[in-house]
């Protein structure tokens, strides 16, 4: 009876962390899009409403799981929006600070119970809701006070901004047009609204527009029209649409769908489902290499009939397999979503201007790799907020926006997700980072670094920029579990950077780890499998092409040349005698390498099974695959073949000077 017990606990903890990540998403929402428009009026109910229910919803189940420390931060949030329900209060921009650092540490307290761990402290953070909260400060007070406030000031005008992507890029966003019409007289009111096109900002205002200055803003996306009635009570949107440059340049999603359209699916049992269709993709390339020895024996009329069968296992084994896939799949948006509250934390704290964009949060990618990948995205953010972005004077002094950018994207590229990471701060200094892993005793290449050394170095264990610990670093050790990260999930980490104009972090990952499209090589007498999606391209090289510098080979490739890696060499294979070699290029621009074969057999699909022993690493081994002849072969990690690639040919990189495609 015991373990049935220790069972229902167990499944209902997993409904309570559930159903907490769905309330925080949801009040996460709301804070972001009433950020602009705090101290105006009464916030509209509906959306006080959400979020009441949301902190009340949290208290009881954490209540019930015996979270205290969950309850009462949920409790005091949801007293402060009672006294904005009842008219008590008006949301101000110290009472939007108190609920974001309400619900940061409300989700630190549920995280803490999910891994075990002890909680974090509260009492600054409770105390920081209660000031907030008004006591004794009746409804009719602050009723009578908005009352007397509209009769006071009435609106003279509309004012309408559309942003665009190429007012962002002049630095005219929302809080632009703030500034300008506090120079002009007073706001009475601020509001998004959901356009067909995108997302626009309507502000009353009270205050002297002449016809110049009315005319100067019209290329700015700014409209004013005379203001023909009082100000109507306002329903606030949540849904800030993506890329259309919002208060804080965040793109939020629209609503999530009625949950009565989704069920809740334990991840471990998805893993189940896929391992079996692992096994059946294996039987399947089985029964494909059996029906291949007995073709001959069989009548050709019976023989089609047999082939037809087995043709039509193959598709719908492979729409099964797609579907478990894509059932799989989350919306990068689950790691973005975070982020906003990050930066606007760490933004205040260092004293830099930051906006941030986001782009891509429908790209989907594996919820394993969601859940691994969260930590090193935001690793690089913080690292991002806190170092790379100039205070607003020195940003100006380099003829800079005072507002710096940091754009966040995802998007596919046939079976991988690219997730980047852009800034246009001051860039990573190369010279600093050289002389500090000189001093720390670290080998550092003669010359100038190209970006794979100076990654390389940033991402060496222990290897800091930073004497002091401070919020946004981890004191040296962040970027190296960053990349240790990306590459235990088949992944490549990237960077380029200039000084003075800023830093970009590119990860290329698999859509998935289980079951992938690969190309079967051979090299000698033994056989590879090569993921599909790490390919750029595949060429063949005659032998009478390649050339020879400092002992490392190189041959003509679009325009210029492109270092040669033979297989062969690197894992000690005797080659066959062949006229030409398959070769795969990996890489682009001065980083791409072509990795040669003796040949490429075919392509098929594969199941990816990792190597068991955890004692045994080998670098460009990513695990090992059935390909039901009943020979198992070792799958390639040719990206950490082509960084070996790199080191080993030093100076014929710098002569060669290939192409990006």
């Amino acid at each position: 009876m015991a373990n049935g017990d220790d069972e229902f606990i167990s499944g209902f903890m997993d409904d309570y962390f559930e159903e907490c990540d769905e309330h925080l998403a949801t009040v996460r929402q709301i804070l972001l899009s009433l950020e602009g428009v705090t101290g105006v009026q009464p916030i509209a109910p509906s959306i006080l409403e959400e979020m009441f229910r949301s902190f009340h919803s949290m208290k009881g189940i954490s209540g019930m799981v015996e979270l205290r420390d969950a309850e009462m931060l949920a409790h005091e949030m949801e007293s402060y929006l009672r006294a904005l329900r009842q008219q008590e209060a008006i949301l101000t921009p110290a009472g939007v600070d108190a609920l974001v650092a309400g619900v940061d540490a409300l989700e630190r307290v549920i995280v803490a119970r999910r891994e075990k761990h002890p909680g974090p402290p509260i009492d600054d953070v409770k105390a920081r809701i209660a000031a907030v909260i008004p006591h004794g400060l009746p409804a009719a007070a602050v009723s009578a006070a908005l009352a007397e406030s509209s009769r006071e000031v009435t609106p003279e005008w509309i004012v309408t901004f559309v942003p665009s992507s190429e007012l962002s890029e002049r630095g005219l966003n929302v809080d632009t047009v703030r500034a300008r019409l506090r120079q002009h007289g007073t706001i009475l009111q601020a509001v998004p609204k959901i356009l067909p096109t995108g997302v626009a900002f309507e502000f009353a205002f009270a205050g002297d527009l002449d016809e110049v200055t009315r005319e100067a803003w019209t290329s700015d996306g700014i409209t004013v029209a005379r203001a023909s009635a009082p100000l109507p009570a306002v329903e606030t949107s949540v849904e800030l649409l993506e890329g259309t440059g919002d208060p804080k340049g965040i793109g939020l999603s629209p609503t999530v769908a009625s949950a009565s359209h989704y069920v809740r699916v334990d991840l471990a049992r998805l893993d189940d489902l896929m391992r079996m269709i692992g096994d059946l993709v294996i039987s399947r390339a089985r029964m494909a290499d059996t029906l291949a020895r007995v073709e001959r024996r069989v009548p050709a009329i019976e023989w089609r009939e047999v082939h037809e069968n087995s043709a039509a296992i193959e598709r719908q084994l492979r729409d099964l397999r797609e579907g478990v896939v894509r059932i799989r799949l989350v919306p990068v948006g689950e790691i973005f979503r975070r982020m906003p509250f990050v930066v606007r934390d760490l933004a205040k704290q260092s004293g830099a201007k930051v906006r941030l964009i986001l782009e891509g949060q429908e790209t989907e990618i594996d919820k394993y790799l969601i859940e691994r990948m969260m930590d090193p995205i935001l690793h690089i953010v913080r690292n991002s907020v806190s170092h790379a972005f100039e205070i607003p004077s020195e940003r100006q002094a380099a003829g800079k926006p005072e507002e710096g950018t940091l754009r966040l994207s995802a998007s596919t590229a046939g079976e991988s997700v690219v997730i980047e990471i852009a800034d246009d701060g001051r860039g990573v200094d190369v010279e600093a980072v050289t002389r500090r892993a000189r001093a720390a005793g670290m080998s550092v290449p003669e010359g100038p670094l190209d970006s794979a050394a100076l990654l390389e170095l940033l991402c060496a264990p222990g290897f800091s920029t930073r004497d002091e610990t401070d919020r946004g670093s981890g004191r040296g050790i962040g970027m190296a579990v960053v990349k240790s990260t990306i590459q235990q999930l088949s992944g490549t980490l990237a960077l380029d950077t200039e000084p003075g104009r800023g830093t970009r972090f590119t990860i290329e990952l698999p859509l998935t780890l289980s079951i992938t499209e690969a190309m079967i090589a051979v090299v000698g007498d033994r056989t590879f499998a090569i993921p599909q999606g790490s390919v750029r391209e595949v060429i063949e090289i005659d032998h009478v092409s390649l050339r020879s510098i400092e002992a490392h080979e190189i041959v003509p490739y679009r325009g210029g040349v492109l270092p040669v890696l033979r297989l062969s060499k690197l894992f000690g294979i005797t080659e066959q005698a062949r006229r030409s070699l398959h070769a795969f290029v990996i890489g682009s621009g001065l980083e791409a390498v072509a990795i040669a074969v003796d040949r490429i057999t075919g392509q098929r699909e594969i199941v990816v099974r990792a190597l068991a022993d955890t004692m045994i690493k080998v670098e460009g081994i990513v695990g090992a695959t059935d390909l039901g002849d009943g020979r198992v072969v070792l799958i390639l990690n040719l990206q950490a073949l082509a960084r070996m690639a790199r080191r080993d040919l030093g100076g014929a990189n710098a002569a060669a000077q290939p192409r990006s495609a």
